[in-house]
């Protein structure tokens, strides 16, 4: 059996869970691109944020306004790095979950094919069965490299915030 012979026993739902899986990973390439490049010209960044904040006409001696003034400049910045996670977080969510409706579905069929023909030949109920356990491992499949892939992006906007955040501080922050 080949590939294509699993995808059409797991009918509608694998075809939709590799529509996930081509825009999850689209997804997730061009946002590891974004966070690269956000990193390369990481000194760029820091320059913007630090003007942006000294044109705020806040007193600059409290070093907890100060965090608070770095991170809301930062989340500005990097939101549109940050826009289109929410894509891979809800694929990585809800492909376990369409994996149970072919799950369901599919011992659905085959408890329908029993109904009509009796238990006297397995093969009746065989496909409903595949069509369960296929559209089961198609939804894993999709679902954990998706949430890997997720929470890897977010560690590295964390850090990336994390450093500028430290990196900024001393610049902006007058004892």
């Amino acid at each position: 059996m080949n590939l294509m012979d699993y995808i059409q026993q797991g009918g509608v739902i694998v075809y939709i869970l590799i529509a996930l899986n081509i825009i999850g990973f689209t997804t997730m390439l061009v946002k590891f691109i974004q966070i690269i490049m956000t990193k390369r010209y990481k000194a760029v960044l820091l320059e913007e944020v630090i003007a942006d904040i000294k044109e705020k006409e806040v007193p600059l001696k409290d070093e907890h306004i100060i965090v608070e003034l770095i991170k809301d400049e930062m989340s500005k910045k990097l939101y549109t790095v940050e826009s289109g996670l929410g894509t891979v977080k809800i694929i990585a969510s809800i492909s376990p979950l369409l994996g149970l409706l072919g799950t369901v579905t599919g011992v659905l069929l085959a408890f329908e094919a029993i109904s009509k023909s009796g238990m006297g030949d397995p093969s009746v109920f065989a496909g409903g069965i595949s069509m369960a356990l296929i559209t089961t491992v198609a939804g894993l499949i999709v679902a954990i490299p998706h949430y890997i892939g997720y929470n890897y992006l977010i560690g590295m906007l964390d850090g990336l915030e994390a450093t500028v955040t430290s990196e900024i501080l001393p610049a902006v922050y007058k004892k």
